[in-house]
């Protein structure tokens, strides 16, 4: 008989761990004990001598290394936080390479018996299993892609913290995310293979170490703690300047008032794990103060980085390069740090996208070679120019994994970041950026491959039998969200000083692109209600969390607009607008009833209580703006009629899901017949990426073998052209054409990397 673990519904499981683990081992398993009562209705016996499971980090039982291959051996030793789990005679043996690695090894029993990691942060109940077998092959080692793997809770005002304050600790003080909420978050994160958090950090939040317990249980979960951009040597300076400093938060002009307010901390936090974020900004999120040019703000990084060092060689450790270090080039310090501010080889440099998911630096060949290597600071929720989008959580899956992919091929693997926001209802970007984080090649390169990733998400919670449906559904949420996103559906910007900017108004789109946005939200709501029939009732909470409300929430947002857009022309009735108002309202209050009052406060429609999310006034006008262009026709980038250099690769971004990724040096050609015309214009829609290399991001056009033309699609900072590219999720160029026949052949080359061709559009 072959050999093997079977585990049985109503049957006691025993299990061996060994009595010197790290604490972040016991949490694990106390996790597990956990999973497997709820999925087995059966406990857990540990600390016996003939265990079914044996769990043991390397180093601590010898007598079960020497029963491995020693290559898998060497392969733990070779990998920090990496697991083995094999059947072994008739025993499952989860071996770890550190503490990490074990507590990570515990939780993928977890996963492999059902339990989704977001149990309770989408009380995703694990289906009841009568038994499941571990085979005598079966044999899984693990370990990261990227180091140092984590989170950013921000702009936390409107839910997260009314939410963790009032309703789960409403024990807590005012203002505080209490060691309950950190708990369970810690939780989510060890579940998710993730070990770095940077704490919530808004004015209106008491700072993470100003509530003690929290540091404790960050050290229990095994989670390395660090800060923001401005934020440096792990002090909360938004929220701790005012309590604890003295001065202007000023280094040039009150330096050893500075410096003493981050020795404090330090001091303080002298042999935990940390990671420690140099350089500085102002108070919040501002440039620094005491240096107004580019110029001055270099010559005092240089001293502040020095200064801080050596409070880490004074407290931590005077081997100050064993110890773990970020600076953040985030807007105007990536300018400085091009000027050539001087960075320690051993420090990571950690590169930010530009707050709407498209990174604006790359690590160039020498950068990639630094000791301290690179890392990633990555937005799917913001608040700030040219507008905020704090509430439903809409970046495209597609344009995640061709950015974090392009980052970690130019060598960015030792630190991911994600700003999340509230971490509701952004689960999936999460979970689907932190899986990338471990596992690089989880995801198929392909459009295909980002297709089965997120089935096999939506079957995991929802199971296989309408995953396919379901897939569908949330690529066409995405997609028509990428198009435009429901928090900039009223045509509003903020933080510009122009009130008109943050009038209500129309969207530059005519008549019939409205109706057909608003038809294909229809549809999608249609679909979504009729999958909710189908859903049990133990899911109906997660069905809402997950699907139901961020779908039907966007319907709303859209058609409250683009109803109201077509009522100041007498073409719809505002009562259709209102209704869709008040959906949004009853949606939202409804949020905070499920699970029992769980999430109350979590969900706000509202943030910021910007005008956007109000009802929309109701005004009369004669005539639209709308430019009615007359297409010729639209070209998916896709729709080329064949290629040269390597072959176009497609994720399924873009406004038809058809863009193609171009190499450099690769061309596409299109061909297309149109009617004789003294002129044909063209427009040719990309995704607005930053360079990837060098300076520049340009692609050439050749019309009918004529000269080439040359297109850059660079912007540079917060310019009027960006904030449209970002809004819109495309950069435009446009060439006219005298057209002296009825065909037109379209050449179309990459000169640099990064090019993305979403449509052409001929008029």
């Amino acid at each position: 008989m072959h050999a093997k673990v079977i585990l049985n519904r109503g049957k006691n499981l025993s299990v061996s761990i060994n009595g010197y683990s790290e604490e972040v081992v016991f949490t694990a398993f106390s996790i597990f004990k956990r999973d497997f009562e709820n999925v087995f209705q059966a406990k857990i016996v540990d600390y016996r001598e003939d265990s079914e499971v044996i769990i043991v980090t390397l180093g601590k039982s010898s007598s079960i290394e020497n029963l491995l291959n020693p290559l898998d051996i060497q392969t733990l030793k070779q990998h920090k936080e990496a697991f083995l789990i094999q059947v072994v005679g008739n025993k499952l043996l989860v071996l770890g390479s550190d503490k990490r690695g074990t507590a990570y090894g515990i939780l993928e029993l977890s996963r492999i018996i059902g339990v989704s990691p977001w149990e309770w942060w989408a009380d995703s109940t694990p289906n009841k299993l009568n038994q499941y077998i571990f085979h005598d092959s079966y044999k899984r080692i693990d370990y990261p892609s990227v180091a140092h793997r984590g989170i950013f809770l921000n702009d936390e005002d409107f839910a997260l913290l009314p939410w963790s304050s009032l309703t789960h600790e409403p024990e807590s003080k005012p203002g505080e995310i209490g060691p309950r909420t950190h708990e369970r978050i810690f939780e989510l994160l060890l579940r998710l293979r993730a070990n770095t958090f940077w704490p919530a950090m808004h004015e209106c939040t008491v700072a993470f170490y100003l509530t003690p317990e929290n540091k404790k249980i960050a050290d229990k979960y095994g989670i390395y703690i660090g800060t923001s951009h401005c934020e440096p040597m792990m002090r909360n300076t938004n929220a701790e300047w005012k309590l604890a400093g003295v001065g202007p938060y000023d280094y040039v002009n009150n330096r050893e008032q500075v410096v003493t307010f981050w020795e404090q901390r330090v001091q303080e936090l002298a042999g935990s794990d940390n990671i420690y974020t140099l350089g500085i900004r102002g108070v919040h999120d501002s440039k620094m103060l005491g240096a107004n040019t580019l110029e001055e703000q270099r010559v005092a990084l240089n001293d502040i980085i020095k200064d801080q060092r050596k409070l880490i060689a004074k407290h931590v450790n005077p081997k100050v390069d064993e110890v773990s270090q970020v600076f953040i080039p985030y807007k105007e310090v990536l300018d400085v740090y091009k000027l050539g501010l001087e960075i320690p080889d051993d420090v990571t440099l950690v590169w930010c996208d530009d707050n709407y998911g498209y990174i604006r630096h790359f690590p160039t060949g020498s950068e990639q070679q630094r000791r301290g290597g690179n890392g990633i600071y990555y937005h799917v929720s913001y608040w700030g120019r040219p507008h905020d989008y704090l509430w439903l959580s809409t970046t495209h899956p597609a344009l995640i994994y061709s950015q974090m992919k392009t980052a970690y091929e130019r060598g960015v693997k030792d630190i991911w970041i994600l700003n999340v926001g509230d971490i509701k209802p952004a689960e999936f970007a999460i979970e689907m950026f932190l899986d990338m984080a471990w596992n690089m090649n989880l995801i198929k390169d392909s459009r295909e491959g980002i297709n089965q990733y997120i089935q096999t998400w939506y079957s995991r919670e929802f199971g296989p039998k309408i995953s396919s449906e379901l897939m569908q559904i949330v690529n066409e949420y995405y997609r028509l969200a990428y198009i435009r996103k429901p928090e900039f559906m009223g045509n509003t910007r903020t933080e510009e000083k122009d009130p008109y900017t943050k009038k209500v108004k129309d969207l530059p789109w005519t008549e019939a692109e409205i109706r057909t946005r608003i038809k294909q939200y229809e549809l999608l709501e249609k679909r979504v209600r009729k999958l909710t029939q189908q859903i049990p009732a133990n899911k109906q909470s997660t069905w809402f969390q997950l699907v139901e409300y961020p779908v039907t929430a966007s319907v709303a947002m859209n058609h409250k607009h683009l109803y109201a857009q077509l009522a100041r022309y007498s073409k719809a009735s505002w009562d259709q607008s209102d209704a869709a108002f008040d959906k949004i309202v009853n949606l939202t209050m409804h949020y905070d009833t499920i699970s029992n009052g769980k999430w109350k406060r979590m969900m706000n429609y509202k943030p910021r209580n910007l005008e956007v999310f109000n009802r929309v006034p109701r005004e009369t006008f004669q005539t639209t703006t709308a430019i009615d262009k007359q297409y010729i026709t639209i070209l998916n980038g896709l729709s080329y009629k064949r290629f040269s250099g390597e072959k176009p690769k497609s994720y399924g971004l873009g406004y038809a899901s058809h863009a193609i990724h171009l190499s450099k040096g690769s061309s596409v050609d299109y061909t297309v017949k149109v009617s004789k015309k003294d002129s044909i214009y063209m427009d040719f829609a990309l995704a607005p990426n930053h360079p990837v290399d060098g300076q520049n991001i340009r692609f050439v056009v050749s019309i009918n073998d004529n000269p080439e033309q040359i297109f850059d699609i660079q912007t540079f900072g917060r310019s009027e052209e960006w904030k449209e590219n970002v809004l819109t999720n495309r950069t435009v160029r446009s060439l006219r054409f005298t057209n002296p026949s009825n065909k037109l052949n379209i050449h179309i080359r990459a000169l640099d990397e990064g090019i993305v061709l979403d449509q052409i559009l001929i008029y």
